[in-house]
């Protein structure tokens, strides 16, 4: 019998028009992926908070993602990163995950950490730098290749703080060389996610800065290279959506760094500052989906939802679980969107209409769609609620503190 309170919101949505029997096959099909920096100590550049119960190893990681996606349904990768999770052996890893009901994700090499890298990893003008950071970006395919992962996410905190300090057309040039000798290490499967960030580590020039340099240099490497949009990595006021759309019609947007900012730096949990903006990310992708063209509607399919967020203060696996239902809500609210109706307003050049027909889709509360569909799934229908009251954190107490930290 249904819930009184999802009868309503699916009357309403007939009403519309909107068919809701392919709302929730479209939400069971979401996916996000989780990093597994996530689960561990992280902080800012001025401490560290140590929490008990975290991981003390990449094998506890994944036990504590499988708890994630057990109760919310929608985690089943884990993105990696090295050397954080390095180990000996890559495919013992993957066989734990995979027991977990979990795969391996994307492989993040780390190029900001060794003290070489102070003044750059792959634009580095010490040659002999420039060759250690493209022996880890090629050992990272291999480890890709070895865990099952299809991606490979790189972001660089190669720039310089001042002017004058590095040759900046010098360094476009070394980058592209060793991204080419990368790109042709990749399995035919295999994706290269490029991704951008406007400033931070580095304060004067960032070397891909911007959506636009990581897209340029997506097209001099190959079809295999895509665009990673994060999500916090904007100036105040970029407008993320119209990125989103530009990329996507492009044929470049290979997927996301889910996380939130209000200032400068990201981290915080997805859709905690600007859903709305969340929201109309979704629904510029959802529109894509609709499109004619082909390689557009297939572009989507392909596109890698995932978080990168380091939970400093917050307990992790709550964190995480907020983070994945958050998504989750949004992309909800934007399988809402009537799009004929959008098109229409559109077309006899009617702001507001247009503007109200997405703006509604927006406000419905979807909380009874989402119980709806978990319930179908035989998960719980407070997810959150199901963690708090499971012994799983009393479970992991015996840790300690100080595990995986970086």
């Amino acid at each position: 019998m249904k819930d009184k309170a999802y009868a309503l919101f699916e009357e309403q949505q007939l009403a519309r028009g909107i068919d809701v029997s392919h709302v929730k096959q479209k939400l069971a099909e979401l996916k996000i992926e989780t990093p597994s920096w996530g689960y561990g100590d992280s902080g800012t550049r001025f401490k560290v908070f140590q929490k008990e119960g975290v991981p003390r190893n990449p094998f506890e990681k994944m036990e504590d993602a499988a708890v994630v996606h057990r109760l919310t349904g929608l985690a089943p990768t884990v993105a990696i990163h090295i050397p954080w999770d390095q180990v000996d052996d890559y495919s013992k890893l993957r066989s734990h995950a995979e027991n977990l009901g979990l795969r391996i994700g994307a492989v993040n090499p780390n190029l900001f950490q060794a003290d070489e890298y102070m003044l750059g990893s792959v634009t580095n003008s010490d040659s002999r730098i420039r060759r250690m950071a493209t022996d880890h970006l090629l050992a990272c395919v291999d480890i890709a290749k070895e865990t099952g992962s299809k991606d490979v996410s790189l972001w660089f905190a190669d720039g310089t703080n001042y002017p004058g300090q590095g040759d900046i057309r010098k360094r476009k040039g070394w980058m592209q060389e060793a991204l080419q000798e990368m790109y042709q290490a990749l399995a035919p499967d295999m994706r290269m996610l490029i991704e951008y960030k406007c400033f931070e580590p580095a304060f004067y020039h960032t070397d891909l800065a911007d959506w636009g340099m990581a897209y340029n240099m997506a097209l001099k490497l190959g079809d295999q290279a895509q665009v990673l949009v994060d999500t916090g990595h904007h100036l105040p006021g970029a407008n993320i959506e119209h990125i989103v759309a530009y990329l996507l019609d492009e044929k470049r947007l290979g997927g996301f760094h889910f996380n939130s900012r209000k200032y400068a730096d990201d981290d915080l949990i997805v859709g905690t500052v600007n859903p709305y903006e969340l929201f109309l990310i979704f629904y510029q992708i959802l529109q894509g989906s609709m499109d004619d063209d082909e390689g557009i509607r297939s572009g989507v399919d392909k596109i890698a939802y995932m978080l990168d967020q380091s939970h400093n203060i917050e307990q992790k696996i709550p964190a995480m679980i907020r983070s994945v239902l958050n998504v989750q809500t949004q992309y909800a609210k934007a399988l809402l969107v009537d799009h004929e109706e959008v098109a229409a307003a559109q077309k006899n050049n009617d702001v507001l209409a247009a503007e109200h027909a997405v703006r509604r889709a927006f406000e419905f509360d979807v909380t009874p769609l989402l119980h709806a569909v978990r319930e179908e799934q035989g998960l719980p229908v407070d997810p959150m609620e199901a963690y708090l009251n499971s012994r799983y954190t009393a479970e992991i107490a015996g840790r300690g503190k100080g595990g995986a930290s970086w």
